[in-house]
């Protein structure tokens, strides 16, 4: 296990924090949520960062990240869901596109990393999620709201570009061969 590995496994410790804290209705229990979660986000650009710096990019740093980025959104949407703070078939989509990902790339042979559509992705279900729990005014409910679907937005998008064939003409001209 490399430094980045563990770093990235840490993040899982403040999961099971972060949802008995979502259950406590004080802002002082949301804001201290709020900041476990962007800890938490922080240490996936930490891990990564170590990672190209010390050289220790691995096929288990590859595999172990976005699982753990997959539990650290999915983990405090569920909450939210049962607070009533979204709708449950928004996070089915974002939910669904994970497990179409995590079963597309199990037949892969390499492991890749995040492309530029992962990354906006992730940074943008990041910044859902905070205003989610950010004890904020009902005047950033809307802004909340438009947050939450622009991160589903995204997820779908950046899962269609995931699951594209990389070299389309390629591809178009194997079926016209094989026809």
């Amino acid at each position: 296990m490399t430094i980045p590995n563990w770093i990235t496994f840490s993040r899982l410790l403040g999961i099971p924090f972060l949802l008995y804290g979502l259950y406590n209705p004080t802002p002082q229990a949301r804001w201290v949520c709020l900041g476990i979660f962007l800890i938490a986000a922080l240490t996936d650009w930490l891990d990564g960062y170590l990672a190209r710096k010390l050289n220790q990019i691995s096929d288990l740093g590859k595999f172990l990240d976005p699982l753990v980025d997959k539990l650290l959104v999915l983990a405090p949407l569920l909450v939210l869901i049962e607070l009533g703070k979204v709708p449950a078939w928004g996070v089915f989509l974002i939910l669904g596109r994970e497990l179409a990902i995590a079963g597309w790339r199990v037949n892969k042979t390499t492991i890749t990393g995040a492309n530029i559509w992962g990354k906006l992705k992730t940074v943008s279900q990041i910044i859902a999620i905070a205003l989610l729990i950010a004890p904020l005014s009902p005047v950033w409910q809307i802004p909340t709201q438009i947050s939450f679907w622009v991160s589903v937005a995204l997820t779908l998008i950046s899962g269609g570009i995931y699951l594209l064939p990389e070299n389309p003409a390629r591809n178009l001209n194997d079926n016209a061969k094989s026809t």
